[in-house]
């Protein structure tokens, strides 16, 4: 199944959370990226039909999502914010929405979505004493138990020690390979990194970028990228370098060169070439900057 935004809005007042974002979900495992109070949360409850837009359309294969009580047959929602009675045990919990959506076989449903997040033997022990990453992981049993072909997950990673948060991870991989539509967020971007196979990047409510996280890079050749090089003469390098304008930085240090290249292309072709001139072997070139965070942080900066 597919989510489709169309020039979507929401403001609360004179402060506007979403702002004129157009996008669309398909199968597969998306991450949704975005700094704290980018509307990331405001984004997914209006996918969910919680949340009415103030301007423009939600939709699931075409279907308005807003008012339509069928589509919770289709989508789970994972949301950030606490939203388990702690006065219930976990299996009640999950059996309540079971019921709640009518399934032929609750008790085998929930049953089923309990062992799927590994949470059986702490079932039946009330909400309240679990800890945030078992609180986390029924929340998601609870948001699988009728077999939603769509997932919304809103920060889920949040409280699990490592071996839940490898365990959601694989889960989630394998819901996509099997075409399920899942949408999550997160603020570790490691783990969107390792999980999405596309990224959409929200910043202060407007839709920056959108791609995976390799085509993004590829649409950003203007940003300044930082290499670390070592050669057979440092020095002699770093001076050569420093005459043309692709290379606005060349720091020299005790393992080699940091140099920050301003223009991608152009210095792509300025490094070979001036090695070749001063006769001077390259070692080693290896970028600085290629892990998701230094691209998040570029777009951040780029949209303020």
């Amino acid at each position: 199944m597919k989510i489709e935004l169309a020039q979507v809005s929401r403001w609360y007042g004179n402060v506007v959370a979403v702002n004129d974002v157009t996008m669309t979900i398909g199968p597969g495992v998306t991450g949704l990226l975005g700094p704290n109070g980018a509307g990331k949360s405001t984004l997914l409850h209006m996918m969910a039909g919680f949340l009415a837009p103030s301007n423009g359309t939600v939709t699931l294969d075409g279907t308005r999502v807003w008012k339509n009580h069928q589509v919770y047959r289709h989508i789970g929602l994972v949301p950030e914010r606490e939203g388990v009675y702690g006065f219930l045990t976990g299996w009640q919990f999950v059996l309540s929405a079971a019921r709640l959506h009518g399934l032929p076989d609750p008790v085998e449903a929930a049953r089923k979505a309990l062992a799927t997040v590994e949470m059986e033997e702490p079932k039946d022990r009330r909400v309240e004493t679990y800890s945030k990453g078992m609180r986390q992981r029924v929340k998601v049993a609870a948001a699988l138990v009728h077999d939603p072909p769509v997932l919304l997950l809103d920060e889920p990673f949040n409280g699990m020690d490592p071996r839940q948060r490898l365990h959601l991870m694989d889960l989630i991989r394998s819901m996509g390979a099997a075409g399920k539509t899942i949408l999550f967020s997160s603020h570790i971007l490691e783990e969107v990194e390792r999980v999405a196979q596309h990224i959409e990047v929200l910043v202060a409510g407007r839709h920056a970028a959108s791609g995976d996280f390799r085509e993004i890079r590829r649409l950003m050749t203007d940003r300044p990228h930082l290499f670390r090089i070592r050669s057979s003469d440092d020095r002699r390098l770093a001076a050569a370098l420093m005459l043309d304008d692709s290379a606005g930085g060349v720091s020299l240090g005790p393992d080699g060169l940091e140099v920050r290249a301003v223009e991608f292309r152009g210095f792509a072709r300025l490094l070979p070439r001036v090695a070749r001139t001063e006769g001077i072997s390259l070692h080693e070139v290896s970028p600085a900057d290629e892990d998701l965070e230094s691209v998040f942080s570029y777009l951040i900066n780029r949209s303020s």
